[in-house]
């Protein structure tokens, strides 16, 4: 898939933006370069950017704002109880094993707040900063490629467990917060501005990162900072604190990039 999502043959290139615009009524007149002629394959469409004034960052110079990482839909939030976090009614799961079994990792969120999101495949695919931060760590952890649209959300226990994922862990001015990009169907293929692409190629072990303060780079809130190759997941972690949610940031609710979800209060 991979490969085939990165023809450069123009008829098939643009036989494969069409359906997709069709087929999920993408909004091009968001998108910085909409004619198809920029786009040297399908998957340069795919991860497009958007113009900058349709999605403003909320409070940028706030520090106890949050904002959303993504465009999508709210699939959970709220408080990670202990040790578990909430992925669908009745089905939770372990925050230790999200992180890869990094035990102090974990300790820095357990018993804090997350938000889970999901990217259909209409949606804009770059990841964004949701605070200003300086990156710590980064961890590949292998795993499978499971559909994580709702029917298996909702049906299929662990799931943001099984699958790939990359733990990008930042220290911010309220502490750390970790943003974890979840593979998914067809999503082989995941990158960080720092790093280029973490993966492919795809390995059988965990694969950890340190970075050094001195030379670890800093992002600002709203900076991009990765993208996915399909659509999938993004799971933001705070630590404990008092948070107040946005009203509007409620399960199946859309999302956009840069909108406010959070306060620190």
């Amino acid at each position: 898939m991979l490969r085939f999502l990165r023809i450069r043959w123009v008829w098939l290139k643009n036989l494969q933006i069409r359906f997709v615009i069709k087929q999920f009524n993408v909004d091009m007149s968001q998108v910085a370069t909409p004619e198809l002629s920029n786009f040297e394959h399908f998957n340069a469409f795919f991860t497009r950017a958007m113009k900058t004034e349709v999605r403003p960052i909320a409070q940028p110079d706030n520090t106890n704002s949050y904002c959303s990482p993504v465009d999508g839909t709210v699939s959970q939030f709220g408080q990670i109880h202990g040790d578990k976090l909430m992925q669908a009614k009745g089905i939770d799961y372990s925050l230790l094993e999200l992180v890869g079994g990094d035990r102090a990792a974990a300790e820095n969120f357990t018993s804090g707040h997350f938000a889970t999101i999901y990217l259909s495949p209409r949606d804009y695919h770059r990841i964004h900063m949701p605070a200003s931060g300086k990156l710590k760590s980064m961890t590949y952890i292998p795993g499978r490629l499971f559909s994580v649209a709702e029917g298996l959300v909702n049906n299929l226990p662990n799931l943001f467990t099984r699958n790939e994922r990359v733990v990008c862990l930042f220290e911010t001015d309220n502490g750390p917060m970790a943003v974890i990009l979840v593979g998914a169907i067809f999503v082989g293929c995941m990158d960080t501005v720092w790093h280029g692409t973490v993966s492919p190629p795809h390995r059988n072990t965990i694969e950890h990162f340190d970075y050094d303060k001195a030379n670890a780079p800093s992002l600002k809130k709203g900076e991009e900072m990765g993208r996915f190759n399909m659509g999938s997941t993004v799971i933001v972690l705070w630590p404990d604190q008092s948070m107040a949610w946005d009203k509007t940031f409620m399960c199946g609710n859309p999302v956009k990039m840069g909108q406010e979800i959070t306060n620190r209060t």
